[in-house]
This record gives structure tokens, sequence and C-alpha cells, in this order.
């Protein structure tokens, strides 16, 4: 794909919404695609590793890299002291590349990032129905009532600005909702030799069909 233009893949969704599963697997089905590596000042989990989850660093060097324009996006995520963001060095080269850079991030961020880059596919992520993010949160059973309380009030936020995004996909079946990403990047001219878009399921009949 190196003599083709590289184009930047923004995807959004509230918390609980599932875009961290959906985005793995839509990674491992088109490896084409470049995931864009975020930095944060918050302290790696578990099981994390830097360089792979995040860029983890310490809050002077952040400050030190965003101060020097360093980042085309960032931002304090639900009102905690960690910052995020996202790096120049992460996107920039792999675009003039030829490459497609895919950036998981927030509404905030987003907006940030299409002053930049204006035409940029952006991609929102949600529910059928918003009690599917509570029912979610409380399955991961990592957080505390308060985080929980704070996290579904900036859900309630990003859902109200979906209708910034070029796409909008529902999450109700992790694998339907991969083929319909599949297809948004096919549509906006994403291909590789490997890359055979998952076909729409087939429609079902509506009520009034079923009838006759």
């Amino acid at each position: 794909m190196e003599d083709r233009p590289g184009k930047l893949v923004v995807i959004s969704g509230p918390s609980g919404v599932g875009k961290t599963t959906l985005l793995r697997r839509l990674l491992a089905d088109l490896p084409d695609l470049i995931p864009s590596v975020s930095a944060t000042t918050r302290p790696p989990r578990a099981g994390e590793r830097d360089g792979v989850d995040y860029h983890f660093m310490p809050v002077e060097e952040f400050e030190k890299r965003r101060a020097a324009d360093e980042f085309l996006e960032c931002c304090r995520v639900y009102g905690r002291q960690h910052w995020y963001g996202t790096l120049v060095a992460e996107v920039t080269p792999r675009l003039a590349a030829g490459k497609w850079v895919v950036l998981e991030i927030d509404v905030e961020g987003t907006l940030s990032i299409l002053e930049r880059f204006p035409q940029a596919i952006t991609i929102f992520i949600e529910p059928s129905h918003p009690d599917q993010l509570l029912q979610r949160l409380q399955g991961r059973g990592t957080e505390s009532p308060e985080a929980m309380a704070r996290r579904l009030e900036v859900a309630r936020r990003e859902l109200h600005e979906a209708h910034r995004y070029r796409h909008r996909v529902v999450n109700e079946s992790v694998d339907e909702a991969l083929g319909e990403v599949e297809r948004v990047l096919a549509t906006e001219g994403f291909s590789s030799a490997a890359f055979h878009p998952r076909p729409s399921p087939p429609r079902q009949p509506t009520p009034e069909e079923s009838r006759t």
C-alpha cells in the first residue's frame, strides 16, 4: 500500500461500548492498518507494555512535549489528573509513507484531530441502547461507583456528539460491527491483497412484509 496515499482513521465511542475489542479484531483482520499508540501519564496496569499499549511518561516529560507541540491532541480524561495524547511522531510520518493509521481516541480528541486533518475518516461506535453501557461497565467489576458514574456522564455527553462523525456503527454484535467497520474502510478506499470485506448481513423483513 506504499504507493497509495495514507489516510487517518479515528475510532471513538463511549466507555463500555466495546470499541477496544472491536479495534483489536480489526487490526488482526487488517495488518496493513497501523495503530497509533497513545501517550499517558498514568502508571501501567497489570500486563500493559510501554510502547505497545501506551507510551507511559512522567508528567514532566509529557508537559515538556506538550509545550514543544509534539502532540496532535491531548487532554485530561474523565476529569482525572492523568493526561492522554496522540504524538505527532505516531501519525504524520506514517501518513507521509502512504500508511493508513488508526486512532482510538475520545470525542474531544477527535475534534482536535479534525482541525488538522479535516479529511480524517471518523467512525463512532455506539450501543443499540444506552443501558448496555451500564451493564458492560458493571460486568468489568473494576470501577468504583463514583468512577462508573463519571464514565457514564462522559458517555452521555459523547453520545450527543455522535452526529459529528462521518460514520456511525452500532455494536450490538462484535462480528456485525466489525463487518460494518470493514465495509466503511473499503468504501473509503482501503484495500490490500488480504482484505476481503465481510458481506452485509441479509436484510430482515419488516413486520408488514412478513405478513404478506
